[in-house]
């Protein structure tokens, strides 16, 4: 099947908080947040416009001015609309609000927009339509099936059983819900409107008993995004896919004596100083000023921030705008929040986080959140 022979509109779940991110998302939602410098919702986008997808509503609630203004009205030679929540309406009620935006004519993809795949989108509506299905979801297998949506499925693919999050001894299967759906407009029925709506708790224990819930199961590529180890990965999972790449953009000063060690990956106009080692897993965005002799490993770096002589940063995420001083030490685990400051000889430990636009003049030697 091609999608772009098809209608398929596709909505993309956006309006999470992204608290589990903190401090990093206190200043941006959490799709901004770049992955390989490119941010995450713009990883979906292109794959969606790639396979045909004329038009993506994404649902907003958390900072949705600045995914807007960010993403206007077309992106990717997509037309994107914008269905806004008041309050929180959890996963079913943000697609019950875009009812009139989707329509009622076609099947339609829905997307938890937190998650990065290569799935084959054509081949999920495909058996949707052959099973003559109300909800297919996408399942892929996990290690920890405590963290989702468990799903026990006959040879025909009907879903019999959905167990939300369930501890891991009482897990029937470790197939989880990958956060992909196509659902056809009768879902509308289900989902009452005007509160808040768990589509896993509420709408698909009777979808599953009615025989109308599918499951495609895949083994491509899946991460979600839900917290920084998995932001991490992430990084890393896309780095590795991209590693043919040029490692250095354009616009990017490098002395000689800088050792570069791939993969990693730096972004337009950052300038690097001599005898710094950076890499390997070093993603550095845009204009970043990195002194002499610093030292960056398996470590992200957002963009216009100054690190400055022989500063080292192992394992930890810095925000857009730090500046962090000399012989600074920053170690694993470790999230800088945006505009902070990060005075010279400063050492942060294992898994402190610094919020933004913080001073921070002293050692800090124990995990801790620098307020």
């Amino acid at each position: 099947m091609n999608l772009r022979d098809t209608r398929l509109k596709a909505v993309i779940l956006a309006g999470g908080f992204g608290t589990r991110l903190r401090p990093l998302s206190c200043t941006r939602p959490k799709l901004l947040f770049p992955v390989v410098n490119k941010p995450i919702l713009d990883w979906t986008l292109e794959r969606l416009a790639e396979i045909g997808v004329k038009e993506v509503i994404l649902a907003v609630n958390y900072m949705a001015e600045t995914l807007m203004q960010h993403y206007g009205s077309a992106r990717y030679g997509m037309k994107i609309s914008y269905s806004t929540e008041e309050r929180p309406l959890g996963t079913g009620g943000p697609v019950k609000k875009a009812e009139k935006l989707i329509g009622h004519k076609e099947p339609f993809l829905v997307l938890n927009g937190d998650i990065l795949t290569n799935m084959n989108y054509a081949q999920l509506l495909e058996q949707h339509r052959e099973n003559g299905a109300v909800a297919t979801i996408a399942l892929c297998e996990v290690d920890d099936p405590s963290r989702y949506g468990i799903v026990e499925l006959t040879e025909e693919k009907q879903i019999t059983r959905f167990i939300e999050k369930p501890a891991r001894e009482e897990a029937p299967t470790r197939l989880a819900n990958a956060g992909i759906y196509i659902f056809d407009p009768e879902l509308f029925d289900y989902i009452p409107s005007d509160r808040p709506v768990s589509i896993e708790r509420e709408t698909f224990p009777i979808l599953s008993s009615e025989r109308k819930l599918y499951g495609h199961h895949f083994r491509g590529l899946w991460v979600d995004v839900g917290k920084f180890a998995d932001y991490v990965k992430a990084n890393h999972v896309f780095l590795d896919l991209n590693q043919k790449e040029k490692r250095l953009r354009n616009n990017t000063r490098a002395k000689n004596q800088a050792d570069i060690i791939e993969p990693s990956i730096i972004g337009s106009g950052t300038n690097i100083q001599e005898k710094s080692m950076i890499g390997p897993y070093a993603i550095i965005g845009d204009n970043v000023t990195v002194g002499r002799g610093v030292h960056i490993e398996n470590a992200i770096v957002f963009s216009n921030t100054i690190i400055s002589n022989f500063a080292s940063i192992k394992g930890a995420v810095i925000g857009e705008g730090v500046s962090i001083g000399k012989r600074v030490r920053i170690e694993d685990e470790c999230v800088i929040g945006d505009h902070s400051a990060i005075r010279d000889n400063v050492t942060l430990s294992r898994a402190v986080t610094v919020c933004p636009f913080r001073e921070v003049l002293e050692n800090a030697t124990t995990s801790k959140c620098l307020m």
